[in-house]
Order: structure tokens, then sequence, then C-alpha cells
């Protein structure tokens, strides 16, 4: 069902710092921010040969970002990130299997349908879908 890895997302409180270790110290070729008020975030897009990184930073008080890095100030890894097919094709499968869907498919910050899995079904991690 699952496809390529497109994203790891990392949350971090400061997203100036944390773009500056992936193009300054790594060499990666990094996005300027972009604000995403409908998820609560300030994006920043991390180039890689195979796959993307995005470091988070929570937009608002209400930013389910702003919630993570409570618990966890000093960032870190907040969810992994898939491609599907049919985004509500695996949707409909995983939850008559017994997976906790998050929320309704949504638009993610990459312009294409997105859902969340609940991290106690997914060996601990948060897991997004993503639409191919």
């Amino acid at each position: 069902m699952i496809g390529r890895l497109n994203h790891v997302a990392i949350a971090t409180a400061d997203l100036e710092k944390s773009a500056a270790v992936y193009r300054d110290l790594l060499g990666a070729k990094v996005s300027a921010p972009h604000a995403l008020p409908e998820h609560g975030v300030t994006v920043v897009f991390v180039e890689l040969p195979n796959t993307k990184i995005e470091l988070l930073q929570p937009l608002g008080d209400k930013s389910p970002i702003a919630a993570y890095l409570e618990k966890s100030p000093s960032g870190g890894m907040h969810h992994v990130c898939y491609e599907v097919d049919d985004i509500a094709a695996a949707r409909d499968k995983l939850a008559a299997a017994g997976a906790r869907v998050l929320g309704d498919i949504k638009i993610g910050a990459h312009g294409k349908p997105v859902v969340f899995l609940h991290p106690k079904d997914f060996v601990g991690t948060l897991v997004e879908l993503e639409q191919a």
C-alpha cells in the first residue's frame, strides 16, 4: 500500500537556526519559510536527493507543533510521510483494519491530499499519508 518516503517532519522552536544547520553545516538546499495558517505551522523544505525534510515551527498558540514542543522543548521528529496511490482507499482500508485515522482528508503542505494516522497504531510514530 505505501510507496516511497515523501518526507520526515522535524518540529523546531527556531526555524531559522534549524534551517541554518541543514543549509550551512550539511550543505542542503533549503527553501524560504512558508506560513501555512490552515495547518498552524511555518515550514521550511529541505531538499535531499531521495526525499525531503520538513522543518516545522508553530504558527499561533493552537498549533499542533506548539503542543509537541511543550512536551519536547528541544524539538525532534514529529512525523513521517509515505506516499499512497489513492488516499481515500488507503484511509478506508486502514480504518477497516482498526487503525485510528486522525481527522479527515485535507490538503497538505505540498498541495496534495493527506491524512494522519495515530502513533499508537504505528510503532509510536505519527504517520502521514500523502496521495502521490
